[in-house]
């Protein structure tokens, strides 16, 4: 990285407060490290190079001129590619979608306007963020590996200083995987808190829109712009906004830290996420949190309830185009389409019932322990093969590769709602991020960036970064 797009989202803000740097030299900055790496990681489906340098000497002018809208004022950021922008294309990593140009913007993306923030361009995304194809986006931390969900090109931008910061969506872990596998901070907000409208929906009821950044400051900055109540998004929740950076530095003294063993760290937990995460416990534990056993077995139904609301939800919403433009879409895409059409509507009711039980069980663990949050490892394995990420495969010693995990961590958040947070907490031995999870109550974000924001000061990891070399000379 450059020493420009190396600054976090504080830094710059600062740095374009004091007038030591423009909005025009970070977007400058951010487009030559998109010009320097996508040729190698295609994280980026638009660059919108010539709006982006004028929404930033729009942002100089007014900078200069004394209004200040916000730390995020004048710092280039970049949304995934299921976000309307007015004008601009709209693909949804999708043929289906090809000539969609929306006439107005995501809710997301007006607010991003009201801070400040120029917008550099859209991310790579799976089609319509189902996961079923594999898109060109590559891991920077190693080419031959899996980059992360459906919001891995935020996730691969953010990493390598071509963004700042990216909004990601999460319908069963698609903010936290990339967050974990490229070792940086992600956020699945409480549902209802971040508006959802003109972004594209793969399941209504268990999809987040949210922040994914290189620190936890950062992260806290950037929800506190595109938070907020929005009549248009049947989800959304009114109530205020809170102040997410109130308490940052408070520290954890005291904090109750709730541990599912069975569930988090059973079978299919590879050696090296279990040290890394154990050693990251203790760390908590210095910093004077108290970790507390606690069992919830109906987390066990997350990953069924989940996936049958998912395919039932994304089938009724996709309809209309798999019917018009059926060659269009990606076989697996299709395929998973066509089946959740096959879903009685029995089952789906029933798991929205059952939905309400693991989502009191998880309410209940928290009251009865006084946990101020659950931990874990955020996923159990460090990544896969760019190949084994999707369908059935076998490992290199022809053991079969149990991708499950990779929803098994992340999707008891959807389904519950509450707010989770990946932050890196260590490497496995080829180098590979492995990142720690940490669950909070409804609208809990605060506390969730205090806890994270500690151990964050406490360790080096979000100090990190891919080695160039091993995505540059590809």
């Amino acid at each position: 990285m450059s020493e420009l797009t190396d600054l976090t989202i504080a830094e710059a803000g600062r740095r374009l407060q004091e007038r030591s740097v423009s909005s025009l030299e970070l977007v400058e900055a951010c487009l030559a490290r998109i010009e320097e790496t996508e040729a190698a990681l295609h994280a980026y489906a638009r660059v919108l190079a010539d709006s982006a340098r004028e929404e930033a000497r729009i942002a100089d002018r007014e900078l200069a001129a004394g209004r200040w809208r916000g730390p995020l004022h004048g710092v280039p950021v970049a949304v995934k590619d299921l976000c309307y922008i007015r004008g601009v294309e709209a693909e949804a990593g999708s043929r289906a979608m090809a000539g969609f140009v929306p006439d107005h913007d995501a809710t997301i993306v007006v607010r991003l306007r009201e801070a400040g923030a120029p917008i550099l361009g859209k991310t790579v995304t799976h089609e319509f963020a189902y996961g079923q194809n594999i898109p060109p986006t590559r891991n920077p931390w190693d080419l031959a590996m899996y980059p992360g969900g459906s919001s891995a090109g935020s996730g691969v931008a953010t990493a390598v200083g071509s963004t700042f910061a990216a909004i990601g969506t999460d319908t069963g872990g698609s903010i936290r995987v990339p967050g974990s596998i490229n070792g940086i901070v992600g956020l699945k907000p409480t549902y209802g808190l971040v508006s959802r409208y003109g972004v594209v929906p793969l399941s209504g009821s268990l999809d987040h829109a949210g922040p994914m950044t290189r620190t936890v400051e950062d992260c806290a900055i950037f929800l506190q712009a595109v938070a907020g109540y929005d009549p248009r998004d049947s989800g959304s929740a009114e109530r205020p906004v809170t102040d997410f950076r109130h308490g940052l530095e408070s520290g954890i003294q005291g904090a109750r830290l709730g541990l599912d063993h069975r569930y988090f760290l059973g079978s299919g937990v590879m050696d090296a996420v279990a040290s890394a995460f154990e050693t990251a416990i203790e760390v908590l534990r210095g910093l004077g949190a108290e970790i507390v056993e606690v069992r919830i077995p109906e987390l066990d139904l997350s990953t069924v309830v989940g996936l049958t609301i998912l395919q039932s939800e994304a089938s009724a919403y996709h309809k209309e185009v798999l019917r018009t433009r059926l060659d269009d879409f990606e076989v697996g895409t299709r395929l998973m389409l066509e089946f959740g059409q096959l879903i009685p509507g029995t089952q789906y009711v029933k798991a929205l019932g059952a939905r309400t039980v693991i989502a009191d069980a998880m309410r209940r663990s928290f009251e009865v322990h006084r946990l101020d949050a659950l931990v874990s490892p955020t996923l159990p394995i460090p990544t896969v093969l760019r190949e084994q990420s999707v369908g059935d495969f076998l490992g290199g010693g022809g053991e079969r590769v149990d991708l499950s995990g990779l929803l098994k961590h992340g999707i008891c958040g959807n389904v519950t709602g509450v707010p989770a947070l990946t932050q890196p907490c260590g490497f496995d031995e080829d180098r590979h991020p492995i990142g720690l999870q940490l669950f909070g109550r409804p609208f809990g974000e605060a506390d969730l960036f205090r806890l994270a924001h500690a151990y964050e000061a406490a360790t080096p990891w979000h100090t990190m970064r891919p080695q160039a070399e091993k995505y540059l000379a590809a």
